[in-house]
This record gives C-alpha cells, structure tokens and sequence, in this order.
C-alpha cells in the first residue's frame, strides 16, 4: 500500500466519513502534472473509492496558485454535463494541510483505452461525450481559455523537415481568432482522460483546466493527440464524428487545430508518458516528429482548400 501522510489520511477520513477506516491507497497511473492516488475506504461496512490529487507541481502552481479551487468548480460544473464526471468532496487550496494544495473527489468506473476493437466506435464515443460537454453554457464561470504559447513568439521548428509549411501555420495563427461562441470547454480533452466500460464511455476526468472557450479548442486537442498516437487519419474520423453529433451549431475552423499545435509546441515533440503509463507500445520520438509535420501539413492544406 502506497503510504500518504498521517495528515492527508486524516483530511480524507474526515472528509468521506469520520469513522471510515482506509483500506488500501494506491498511486494512478496516467498522470503527469500531479500526483493521483486511489484511496478505498471502509465505511460502515461498505467500501467505497476516492481520488486524492496532490497539486506538487511548485512550477505550475506559481503560473496558476488557485489550482484547487478552479477544479473544485469545474467539477461542479461539469456535473451539468450529459457524461459523468467524479463529485468533488473537499478541497484544500492554500496547502494547510500537507504542504501543497489538494483535491478529493469520488471515483468514476471504467478505464482508459488507447487500443480500441473498434476504431471507428470509440471515435464516435470520444466525440459523442465532447458534444455534451460543450451543450454546458458557461457564461458565468469565472476562467477563461487562453493560449498556452504566443503565436508571435514562436519560431519555425529545427525539428521538422518541412520549415516551409510551418512558417504558413505560424502565420494563419497570428492572423484574426475567428468569431465563435464560448461554451463550457475540457482544455484538455485527449482519450486518456475518458474512460470506458463495456464499450461505452462511463467518464471524464482530469477537469483542472476547464474553462469558458471555443469548442474547436477541445476538438483541435483532441486531434492532435490522435494525431500524434495513431495518425492524420484517426484525427479526421474524429473531427468527422464531432460533427455529426455537434450538427450545424459548430462551425468548425482549421485554425483552433493549428493553434492547439502551437500551444504544445515547447521543443522535439517526445513521446507523451501518459500513453506508455496505459500499455501502449511501440511508440518512439522519430515517430512523434514524423507524425507532427504529417498533422500540420494536413491542416495547412485543410486552411487553403476553405
């Protein structure tokens, strides 16, 4: 059993039951940013499992210090939301209780899966569950999407083999943000934040970054990571079933792909941890430079075709 401090039990206990006893803590895989354990309890009897996130990240903590307050709301918001999502429980957001500030929240059933019988069915899932997200309106949360890099600070890859087409990217993303209208967005909608059970999709997780902003920015995210963990093709068959779902109230705009690219655009891409932590094999960072510059020239096409 993963050991969490005497103090951090304690905040649990007291939090789900005062009278509960801990039975098992485990760390989650998958996470990179924070850190996750399972915890099961013993309450009157019954079992009953909770997610603890430890906000440890020191660097990311001085860029956002309210990190447990914004996913305290998100998760209340996301609560009105088609898809389930874990209930918060309790928060403590200036660290008095371990040093770092955390979050408990109650624990989804399903699992992550990045090797689908189906393809084509776990698209239309992903797809189907982001639509219902984005029907939340979210005119009165308080956070607001924001880019990640700034497109005039950004410079032509010396990774990438075509330079050219990245130099177009680069441009049409410094150009005029389209007018869209703002719903209640993920900011990180990729699938190993979905989980499934008996082929269907039984959550969402990970809600730290939601926010009021444009649908295409989850759906741009989205895309990339299929993208980048499968290929160009696996990325449209997404966009394809996003929009079947979304129907004629999303207008969809090559240019929130083009900047979900450019927000992750701090080096070499590498292969994301995250997917090795879910059993995926096979993967190398070639790979991951190859597939980017196929995904960018793709979009770039998509720009100049509209």
């Amino acid at each position: 059993m993963v050991n969490l401090s005497g103090k951090i039990q304690n905040w649990v206990i007291n939090a789900v039951w005062a009278e509960a006893n801990i039975v098992s803590i485990d760390r989650l895989k998958g996470s990179t940013s924070s850190t996750l354990h399972n915890i099961k309890l013993e309450t009157d009897g019954e079992v009953k499992e909770v997610v603890i996130r430890q906000f440890d990240n020191k660097e990311w903590l001085q860029e956002e210090p309210d990190l447990a307050v914004h996913e305290a709301e998100s998760l209340r918001k996301a609560a009105d939301a088609g898809v389930f999502t874990p209930e918060i429980i309790a928060y403590d957001k200036s660290g008095g209780v371990s040093g770092v500030p955390l979050v408990l929240m109650s624990k989804l059933r399903g699992s992550v899966e990045l090797k689908p019988v189906d393809r084509n069915k776990w698209l239309n899932g992903l797809a189907e569950a982001l639509v219902k997200i984005h029907a939340v309106d979210a005119e009165d949360f308080p956070w607001s999407y924001f880019s990640y890099n700034d497109a005039n600070e950004v410079e032509i890859p010396v990774w990438s083999t075509i330079p050219a087409t990245w130099k177009k990217a680069i441009e049409i993303v410094k150009g005029p943000r389209p007018k869209v209208r703002e719903c209640f967005i993920h900011r990180d909608y990729h699938p190993a934040n979905v989980l499934w059970e008996n082929g269907s999709v039984s959550g969402v997780v990970d809600w730290v970054n939601a926010c009021a902003g444009p649908a295409g920015v989850d759906v741009g995210h989205c895309r990339w990571n299929l993208a980048m963990l499968y290929d160009v093709e696996t990325a449209d068959g997404f966009l394809a079933a996003y929009k079947n779902h979304g129907g004629p109230a999303f207008k969809y705009d090559p240019y929130w792909d083009l900047v979900s690219v450019i927000d992750v655009l701090f080096g070499p891409p590498e292969v994301y941890q995250g997917w090795v932590a879910f059993g995926v094999t096979g993967l190398t960072n070639k790979m991951m430079v190859e597939r980017m510059d196929l995904y960018v020239e793709s979009l770039v096409k998509r720009v100049y075709k509209a």
